[in-house]
């Protein structure tokens, strides 16, 4: 068996980066640029007043000054004539700063009989006035590799970039396997469950930015898988769920194999997830996750997810593991890294009592899996102990 952060490593290596795309910056959320972009324009592109008032020359402005107010500036609509000495504009947030203005003094300081305006109180030193690309200027760069945010693309459209560079989506068939399985909504045999692992892992991976093909339940059987595995063709990523173990009916590994997949890896020194497989098949990458629900899970936050954001360019993949001080004890931990669900709150973290990977109950409650090294000995409340966020 090989160590967690080996594993990963070794399923880096049966992936590359997706090529790149052209699309719409209004459908570019949480996709992942691939080009530095440039400002096409300075923002803003003029002086623009960021105050409701009037434009007047700075000199002039004292209390009790009086000015001929002699027109408007809107957003939109530019005051097109110059101010001169004893002269003011009224204008508007977000207006061109008229020429020979360079100060705004806000409406609430001043009082307007007619056309003449009055500063009835004390201006201050500020000018209330934006400089022209105080916010960024032409050339200014945006750089790649990054996840485009709400904030992101903002900016990008205020730089006047109507479409980005983006990696595109890798393509991912997921295949539950298991005569016992039917879907949400259909009626269970006597022995039967309902498959609810291809609903977790699917969510994962489209939160991580794969698009996911969602095949039939194979039997187990040969012809089954062989017939899953083909309707998976065309895929970068195939990713089987359950069947990966050595009981009579685990047929993935036989089932892939004869279709010509060259396994890099089977079994990881963890719990839960020890029967992880993993190889080349075809064009595509493969996984096999164990079947138990929650086995599914873990590897899925500790493989499936960097290897998304591998694929994806992404700079930064590994798991990011945090601190926190414990709430409760734990006793010793054995030979395999053991990712237990926890629960991180105010006064600590704390690992739930039951760890059986079948249950999907305790997964929902947690907020993160607290990681024991293998062989750490027991932990006392106050120590401190490393988790992931989930």
């Amino acid at each position: 068996m090989i160590t967690v952060e080996e594993a990963r490593q070794l399923l880096f290596g049966l992936v590359a980066t997706m090529p790149e795309e052209q699309i719409a910056l209004a459908d570019a959320a949480d996709r992942v640029l691939m080009r530095d972009v440039k400002a096409e324009r300075d923002q803003p592109p003029f002086a623009a007043s960021s105050m409701d008032g009037y434009a007047l020359k700075s000199a002039e402005v004292e209390r009790h000054a009086m000015f001929k107010v002699i027109g408007e500036a809107a957003a939109g609509q530019r005051f097109t004539s110059t101010v001169g000495p004893g002269q003011a504009v009224r204008i508007f947030t977000g207006a061109p700063v008229p020429e020979g203005a360079d100060f705004v003094v806000i409406q609430e300081d001043t009082d307007l009989r007619g056309d003449l305006l009055t500063i009835t109180e004390e201006p201050g030193q500020k000018t209330n006035i934006r400089p022209a690309g105080v916010d960024f200027t032409i050339g200014d760069v945006v750089s790649a590799p990054r996840v485009l945010s709400p904030e992101d693309l903002a900016l990008l459209a205020a730089m006047n970039v109507p479409t980005v560079s983006v990696a595109t989506k890798p393509q991912i068939a997921l295949i539950a396997t298991g005569n016992e399985l039917v879907m949400p909504g259909e009626t269970p045999g006597p022995d039967q469950i309902i498959a609810s692992n291809s609903f977790g892992i699917k969510a994962l991976l489209e939160k991580a930015g794969a698009h996911v093909r969602m095949l039939p339940v194979a039997q187990d059987t040969l012809s089954s898988l062989e017939t899953a595995f083909g309707l998976a063709e065309g895929s970068d990523l195939v990713v089987t769920i359950g069947g990966a173990s050595v009981g009579d009916y685990d047929l993935v590994a036989e089932a892939s194999q004869r279709l010509g997949l060259e396994q890099s890896f089977y079994k990881v020194l963890m719990r839960p997830g020890k029967p992880l497989m993993a190889g080349r098949l075809g064009d595509a990458a493969m996984i096999g996750l164990p079947g138990n629900p929650v086995s599914a899970m873990v590897c899925g936050y500790l493989f499936l997810v960097p290897l998304v954001k591998k694929m994806l360019g992404i700079q930064t993949v590994d798991p990011i593991l945090q601190q926190a001080i414990l709430s409760e004890a734990l006793p010793p931990n054995g030979p395999r890294e053991h990712y237990m669900r926890a629960r991180l709150e105010s006064d600590g973290i704390r690992a739930f009592e039951e760890q059986d990977s079948s249950l999907l109950s305790v997964l929902a409650r947690s907020n993160a899996l607290l990681m024991r090294p293998p062989n750490d000995p027991a932990r006392a409340a106050g120590e401190t102990v490393s988790y992931l966020p989930i």
